[in-house]
């Protein structure tokens, strides 16, 4: 079920209407909630757009995928009572592999499997040894990387003592669950959900208005520039780049820089929006991620619930920046070849965590020699200046690897593919005969979008806030209107969807 679907706002109007009208009830309305989250999910499954051949029918590989949200759920919420009450060292460190086994299960199989062996037998190739692959040929239950680390997370802070365990079945259930976030995050905390589920939705007229509004802003970031610039110039360059001039392919790339940021951040200001009308607050996903002086930054704005979760599950267990610069360089690299591959069971993928890791460990490097500037010294023009220059190139170096993850829909031959995109951006073949105003118009759109001053989109906001119902009704069957005209003619998946 696509968020920019007419099938998700009827689902979405008969979940609000069915969970305000329980309010009175908490267990009723707990588990009505979770009925339409779980339908959400069976719903999705079956999605012709994602999944065009289901192994073991539509139907019951929708069951299988829902199986393996609710068996893990179970699980959880189990070994976080027992944990609780348990201070034996060995029962709880049990405990906690027999839940972090369970997902790294789930993603090893239906997720790594295929990649593991091929891998093996190419590995066995090089050496000289022929080995025959055995396919699993599994269809990847959506969201499984976002749900699988939202739960891993949780049964980690209860065995690090960090949160309490949850108390209510229903309530872990749909922490899990919760539709908004199930797909494509953002991947949210325990301790940021669980109080909000625990506690009673407040029916606030504010935050039901602010939700209509990110919903909106949303879903006109994907229609009107991701899905415009995939079907109008990323798709058609990076499917035969050799076809296209050295700039048409540049700015393909840019584009697809732009793409995936209107996709993936208006994926999330409609999950935010969706939540906030049923009186819950999701974590912030993104912060203008293209204004990032540095790699550094670029990662504290960009899939900031992602970044978060690998700096504490993993970067800082393995010693984050505690030891040698070498040691920090080492845990730098391993997080993001990690966080690279979490993305998709291709090496493309790995490389493109391999790039940034490169990077980011640059960036540390160079802080440390010569730290940034603070006060009187950042105010300078030479300062400002410098920041202009470093921010452009950090987004060159961004675009650059995204090329490399881009390549990713090629599963047969990713790396020829990124290689024909960049050696075509700099063969200095000229044209720009592919290259219309409008597509120019909806580039400078989405770059806009990181420079149009923030206050401005604050006090639209504030003035959809506070009109009057009937002019926010009107309001937003106008933004339907247009953006069922300004749109493209078939509704594109989001991309962030088939992890």
């Amino acid at each position: 079920m696509l968020f920019n679907s007419a099938v998700y706002a009827l689902f979405l109007a008969v979940a609000y209407a069915g969970f305000w009208s329980l309010r009175a009830h908490k267990g009723a309305r707990s588990l009505f909630l979770l009925a339409a989250s779980y339908f959400f999910y069976f719903f999705g499954t079956y999605d012709t757009a994602t999944h065009q051949q289901v192994p073991l029918g539509a139907v019951g590989w929708s069951f299988l995928c829902l199986g393996i949200i609710f068996i893990g759920s179970s699980l959880d919420f189990a070994i976080g009572r027992v944990l609780a009450k348990t201070e034996d060292p060995r029962k709880r460190k049990a405990l906690l592999l027999v839940s972090v086994v369970y997902y790294l299960g789930v993603l090893a199989i239906f997720k790594y499997y295929d990649f593991f062996v091929d891998s093996f037998v190419g590995v066995a190739a090089l050496g000289g040894v022929a080995v025959k692959a055995h396919h699993l040929r599994l269809v990847l239950p959506f969201g499984i990387s976002f749900f699988t680390f939202e739960t891993m997370s949780y049964t980690i802070d209860v065995y690090r003592k960090e949160i309490e365990p949850a108390k209510n079945y229903l309530d872990y259930l749909l922490f899990v669950a919760f539709f908004p976030h199930l797909v494509a995050g953002p991947i949210v905390r325990p301790h940021w959900m669980l109080p909000q589920l625990q506690a009673d939705p407040n029916l606030d007229a504010g935050l039901r208005a602010d939700g209509m509004f990110l919903i909106v802003k949303g879903l006109t970031k994907k229609v009107l520039v991701g899905d415009y610039l995939k079907q109008n110039l990323v798709d058609r360059v990076f499917d035969n780049p050799e076809r296209y001039t050295s700039f048409e392919t540049l700015v393909a790339v840019v584009a697809y820089a732009l793409q995936i940021y209107a996709d993936f951040s208006g994926y999330t200001d409609v999950a935010l929006g969706s939540a906030q009308l049923f009186g819950y607050r999701l974590n912030p996903n993104f912060n203008r991620p293209y204004l990032a002086e540095n790699l550094q930054e670029f990662w504290h704005r960009w899939h900031i619930s992602l970044s978060s979760w690998l700096r504490d599950y993993l970067y800082i267990p393995l010693g984050g920046s505690r030891g040698s610069s070498w040691a920090t360089y080492r845990n730098l690299m391993i997080t993001m070849l990690l966080g690279g591959l979490w993305h998709g069971a291709n090496w493309n993928y790995v490389i493109w965590g391999f790039l940034h890791g490169l990077a980011l460990g640059g960036t540390r490097a160079f802080q440390r020699k010569f730290p940034p500037k603070t006060g009187d010294a950042a105010a300078t023009p030479a300062a400002r200046g410098m920041r202009a220059l470093t921010t452009g190139l950090t987004f060159a170096y961004v675009c650059f690897a995204w090329i490399f993850f881009r390549a990713g829909e090629y599963k047969d031959a990713p790396f020829q593919h990124a290689w024909l995109v960049l050696t075509r951006v700099v063969a200095f073949v000229p044209g720009t005969e592919h290259l219309t105003l409008r597509i120019f118009g909806i580039v400078a759109l989405g770059l806009g979008m990181h420079f149009f001053p923030l206050r401005f989109v604050e006090r639209l906001k504030i003035a959809f806030r506070e009109s009057p119902a009937v002019v926010q009704g009107i309001a937003l069957a106008a933004a339907a209107y247009a953006l069922h005209f300004a749109g493209t003619a078939k509704s594109e998946p989001f991309i962030y969807g088939q992890f």
